[in-house]
């Protein structure tokens, strides 16, 4: 396969996975931004994260939410809970990895809070146990998974599913999810 030809394929497989999401519920969407509006109104924060490229996307929706997405309005309290390197090594080491994100919440977590879990494979046992942890303390808990959701989306409140095996093709559709999640935030800010 030629280069064009495998720019077209892989276009053509994010376009239909893109068109298959959209062609399906909504409501998951809709009701992850619901609770984030209300933790925000409430005087909480988002606290969000993953593992590899979920992580830099939890990061990218911390700095949109505190900075701003698209328009101007007051910044919105929002914590990726996988840039400080000290502590996500200290709680690897002195604990276990699969405690990196559950530590963090225990330490930041607090009523109104809500979470954001991402995981593509749906499988990530450090994102389970946060979320059963989140449960525990009452905080409501939205995931964004790939694949079928496994246990990561059987572990949230709120479970939005990208329902494909392609790591990549996955990855794009939850940045275009998080950047529509992003709008409709902002939206609910903006005077």
């Amino acid at each position: 396969m030629h280069d064009t030809e495998r720019l077209d394929a892989v276009l053509g497989e994010a376009i239909a996975l893109h068109e298959r999401v959209r062609r399906g519920d909504a409501q998951p969407i809709v009701a992850a931004t619901a609770a984030i509006v209300a933790a925000l109104r409430g005087g909480g924060k988002l606290l969000v994260f993953g593992n590899g490229g979920s992580a830099a996307d939890a990061q990218h929706v911390a700095a949109e939410l505190v900075g701003r997405f698209q328009r101007e309005r007051v910044a919105l309290a929002a914590v990726a809970l996988t840039t400080d390197t000290s502590v996500l090594t200290s709680i690897a080491n002195d604990y276990a990895y699969d405690r990196v994100f559950v530590r963090q919440i225990e330490a930041l977590g607090r009523t109104p809070d809500v979470v954001l879990a991402i995981s593509t494979s749906g499988g990530s046992a450090n994102i389970v146990a946060a979320l059963a942890r989140a449960r525990q303390l009452g905080l409501p808990s939205i995931a964004l998974t790939g694949r079928d959701g496994g246990d990561v989306g059987r572990a949230a409140d709120i479970h939005v599913n990208v329902p494909s095996p392609s790591t990549a093709r996955v990855q794009e559709v939850h940045r275009t999810l998080l950047h529509v999640i992003c709008e409709l935030v902002e939206n609910a800010f903006v005077a």
